[in-house]
This record gives C-alpha cells, structure tokens and sequence, in this order.
C-alpha cells in the first residue's frame, strides 16, 4: 500500500513538474516574443534567410536547406545573410552546425561575405586592375571618378621613326579607349556615395584593362611617358579607329583644319 503511495506522489510530482517546465518556457518564449516585438517597433524589422532544417557542419547549402524569416534589424545588419542575397549562399559550405529556423550568419558560411572582399571580386574574368600616377591636371582637375570610362593619352620620347622623327622629340598618341575606371585612389564606386567634388585629391587612378593593355601601361610609365586621362559620356562607347600620332609637325599640318572643323561644327550647332 505505501509503495503504491509513493509511487502515485512521485507520478504527480512528475506531471506537476512538467506541467511548471512547460508553463516556465511558454513564459520564456512570450518573454522573448514580447521583446522581439518590442526590438521590431523600435527599430524596425528586415528579411534574413533562415534554415529550413537541421544543417550540419560541412554541409553544401542548397536551395531547399533556405528559407525566410522576418527579424528585427538591430545587431543583424551586415552580419545576417539578407534575403536579397540568399543567392549567394547556394554552394558554399557551413562551418559550424545549425538548426532549423535559425537565422544564416555570414560568418557561419565558408568565406563570409563577398562584399567584404576587396576590388578583385569587381574585376571581370580575364581582365585585370592596374594603377597609374596622375596629377590634378590629368585628371580632369580630379572630377573622374569611379565608373567612369576613360581614353588614355600618352605623350613619349620615342625613338626615331624612319628619319621621319630625330630621337627624343615628343610625341602624343592615344593608348587606350573607352577605359573602364575602376578606383580613384583608395575610393571605389561601392566605397560611399560621395558628391561631385568629394572625390578630390587622389594621385592614382585604377583602370580595368586586358593583360597586354596593362603590359603598355606599365611600359609607358616606366620610360617616364606622361598618361593624361580624358572623360568620356558615359553613353559614348564609340571607338576611333584613325587617330594619328601627333608631333610638331602633325601641330603644324592640322592645326588650320582642326579649327575650321569646330568652327563649322559650332556653327551647325546653333
């Protein structure tokens, strides 16, 4: 009979115990619901991605492992995976282990956050960043700014050239066209958004170019050419195919039809 008794205690004691647990984490989770309502409110809330099940450790995140949650954005901007970029996570690999519903971490993703990586992921396949010097001049009194596009001139002491240019007399020519311009000093187009005359006082500009372009770029400084960029609407992708090397003489031959060209020109213009 005792022994029936203590049982029956002890099994009341159980269900009473499970019961108060239950009620303890039903308080918890309206606790934390409370707060998170609170945090939204005072805050606002954004969209992250959240795991659909269980993810291991190691695991290659596919589309079905992703899914949504809206959360308020205190502490997660920038360091939760938004749900803009859940593309980005198909492939990659988790370092550490997760559970259904959490929120993705950049840092819980194998290489973290590609828009924290530096200029290289900007380059395009098979084209590579180069830098040259400029001065306020070169630049367009410094106003180029990245995303621009750009043509490359070049003023050189070259050799002479079938007697037709004695040794050492200067010579002006056009490198490159349409040039992609990638940084102005250590600003990026991703940088900041920063007005007009904010981009001042850089003394490189960095330029997208093919291997062989960077290959004459390098060339050119290092016979202490002199490289002036010159800015380009950014709707014109047009290319000269004709431009000339110009010299002293080439100054002499053109200079009375280049002005009647803009003389005509503006005339037609107005």
């Amino acid at each position: 009979m005792k022994r029936h008794i203590v049982l029956a205690i002890a099994l009341v004691a159980g269900i009473a115990a499970a019961v108060m647990t239950r009620l303890f984490i039903s308080a918890k989770n309206a606790e934390v619901g409370n707060e998170q309502a609170r945090l939204a409110r005072k805050y606002g809330t954004v969209k992250v991605v959240a795991y659909t099940r269980d993810i291991p450790a190691g695991t290659i995140l596919g589309l079905e492992d992703l899914g949504q949650r809206e959360v308020p954005k205190v502490g997660l901007r920038g360091q939760a995976v938004e749900i803009g970029d859940f593309r980005q996570l198909i492939g990659r690999r988790t370092l550490v282990p997760n559970e259904a519903k959490e929120v993705v971490f950049w840092s819980d993703i194998e290489g973290g956050n590609p828009s924290t990586k530096g200029m290289s992921v900007d380059i395009k396949r098979q084209m590579r960043a180069v830098s040259i010097g400029v001065s306020l001049t070169s630049s367009v009194s410094g106003m180029i700014r990245p995303n621009d596009h750009v043509d490359v001139i070049g003023t050189f002491d070259f050799p002479a050239d079938e007697d037709r240019l004695k040794r050492g007399d200067p010579v002006t020519c056009t490198i490159l066209q349409n040039v992609l311009v990638l940084a102005t000093g250590h600003d990026t187009a991703k940088s900041s958004d920063r007005s007009l005359g904010a981009s001042q006082g850089y003394s490189t500009v960095t330029l997208e170019v093919t291997p062989r372009e960077a290959e004459m770029l390098a060339f050119a400084e290092q016979i202490r050419g002199r490289l002036v960029l010159t800015l380009r609407n950014p709707n014109d992708t047009s290319m000269e195919k004709e431009l000339p090397t110009v010299n002293f003489d080439k100054i002499r031959e053109e200079l009375t039809r280049l002005n009647e060209e803009r003389r005509r020109s503006t005339s037609e213009g107005r």
